[in-house]
Formats: C-alpha cells, sequence, structure tokens
C-alpha cells in the first residue's frame, strides 16, 4: 500500500480555523487544538484504506494523547451519518469524530476530495504535513514525538 506524503515548500502554512460538530453534538473550532499537537483525518466508512488504517490512528492518539496530543477524524460530506456513527461506536474511537455534512471542512482545508487524506498540525496551528494515502506510520510516530517535544 503506497502512501504520498506533501510537503509544503513555501514554509508552513496556518491551519484553517472551521466549526465542526462531534457525533455528540459538541461543537468546536479547530482553533480550540492551538497549542497542542493534532491530527486531522478525513475518512469514509466505505474507504478500505481509511478502515484499515484507523488502528494505526487510535494507536497514535493512544500513545500521545497525555503529552498534548489530540486527533481529530472527519466523516466525508457523502457518508452517511448512521455509517459514520456505527463505525465510531463499534470501534470505541478514542477521539473526536465529526460529520462534514456540508463540505465546508474539506473545502477549508484544501478541497480534500480523496480519501484518507491526514494533516498534521503542530502547536503553532501550521500545517506541517499532509498526506494523500495512508501514511508511513513509523515516520509519522517519530515526527509527532518530535512536534510534541518542540515547545
Amino acid at each position: 500500500m503506497g502512501s504520498a506524503a506533501w510537503w509544503w515548500s513555501q514554509g508552513r502554512s496556518a491551519a484553517p480555523q472551521v466549526e465542526v460538530v462531534l457525533l455528540d453534538g459538541q461543537r468546536l473550532n479547530t482553533a480550540q487544538y492551538r497549542g497542542q499537537v493534532l491530527l486531522v483525518n478525513f475518512w469514509a466508512t466505505t474507504c478500505s484504506v481509511c478502515v484499515a488504517e484507523m488502528p494505526q490512528i487510535v494507536a497514535l492518539h493512544e500513545k500521545f494523547k497525555s503529552r498534548g496530543y489530540q486527533t481529530l477524524a472527519v466523516a466525508m460530506q457523502y457518508d452517511p451519518p448512521v455509517y459514520v456513527s456505527d463505525f465510531a461506536q463499534d470501534r470505541r474511537l478514542p477521539f473526536g469524530v465529526a460529520m462534514d455534512n456540508t463540505g465546508l471542512v474539506a473545502r477549508s482545508f484544501g478541497d480534500v476530495a480523496a480519501t484518507p487524506t491526514t494533516f498534521l498540525i503542530n502547536r503553532r496551528g501550521q500545517i506541517v504535513q499532509r498526506y494523500l494515502g495512508a501514511p508511513d506510520f513509523v515516520a509519522l510516530d517519530a515526527l509527532i514525538a518530535r512536534l510534541l517535544a518542540d515547545t
């Protein structure tokens, strides 16, 4: 399974500040994660790569959550909410899961259309890396550790 990681060569860009609604109804803005390292994963229940990578995303979350690391899984606009809710419940996802009902979140992150697409954001709210497809989780683990050590 291949993956592509794109680095911003013109310096780091600011992550968009966009409101999301979590499955539990809680509203939050991505700006609330400032001061933490944040992984934003755009996914769909119909995406086999997304489903296959989710246990590794959970493992990263569990490993780093006590050190200022957060995960936000954003389900694509076309994904039926009941499928997303069932998936999150069945797998006991330990992080925020949002429905992008209008597509605004995906558009705000640069018109995300393919899943999975994952963004890693540093404590200063800058996008450090964008992955299209499943990331190399060993390298991602190391990058998260470095970002968490950077104060």
